[in-house]
């Protein structure tokens, strides 16, 4: 009985350690476009979507990830669990709320208020990515590309995989930012600074919180002996 009641909790910790992961990372989404600065590959192919699409950023978000869900069942089912569905169906709309509030309280935000934004979204985009991946309840459709075409197609290690994807995520929805309408010099508002900020600092500030909050969360005591 014992033992069910600790898997049992540890699962608990787990599932709420997914849905506050997600929720802290769509936050910080909603701060990134703020910014205007650049966002993180992924959200700058979301955000040619949503240039080029009529319909809401949150719909539009579930849309894509529906299909990209798909890809992952017909691949390689392994990388879908909980955590998949709650970023598949949380994000985009908690994003697009966070935005349109910031949008409000700061209708049009000085260079450095951006730039503050910016350094904000990129620490909370980590904490949140800490708690989530910690939480090893399986993977948002988007990383799931990369691991299934570096694991399960070994068409390389999963980083250079990775760089490929956010690089074709990155020109696709530059072309489609600017052929639904806007200016080339706009560009960096979706594909700018941020966005290569975020290629390089991501993982050293992910590896960190994981270390320092993500684990001790989720193993206790036994975080610690792992690192020893």
């Amino acid at each position: 009985m014992g033992k069910i009641l600790n898997y049992l909790k540890e699962q608990r910790r787990r599932i709420i350690m997914s849905l506050v992961g997600v929720i802290i990372c769509a936050i910080s989404v909603g701060v990134f476009k703020l910014a205007a600065l650049g966002v993180d590959p992924f959200q700058s192919l979301m955000s040619g979507l949503d240039a080029l699409i009529p319909i809401k950023f949150g719909t539009l978000y579930v849309i894509v990830n529906v299909i990209l869900l798909l890809f992952s069942i017909f691949a390689d089912r392994h990388n879908i669990g909980i955590a998949t569905f709650i970023n598949l169906f949380l994000l985009g709309y908690i994003t697009q709320f966070t935005y349109d509030f910031l949008q409000k309280m700061i209708p049009d935000p000085s260079m450095i208020v951006r730039v503050i934004c910016l350094i904000i979204g990129i620490v909370v985009i980590c904490f949140g990515s800490a708690l989530y991946m910690t939480a090893d309840l399986g993977v948002s459709t988007y990383d799931a590309v990369a691991i299934v075409m570096s694991n399960k197609w070994k068409l390389g290690k999963f980083k250079y995989i990775r760089i490929c994807t956010d690089l074709v995520c990155v020109i696709i929805g530059c072309v489609l930012f600017v052929i639904a309408g806007n200016n080339i010099s706009k560009i960096p508002t979706i594909a700018g600074v941020g966005t290569i900020i975020t290629a390089f600092f991501m993982g050293p500030l992910i590896d960190l919180f994981n270390k320092k909050i993500a684990e001790p969360l989720r193993y206790g005591k036994k975080s610690e002996d792992k690192a020893e």
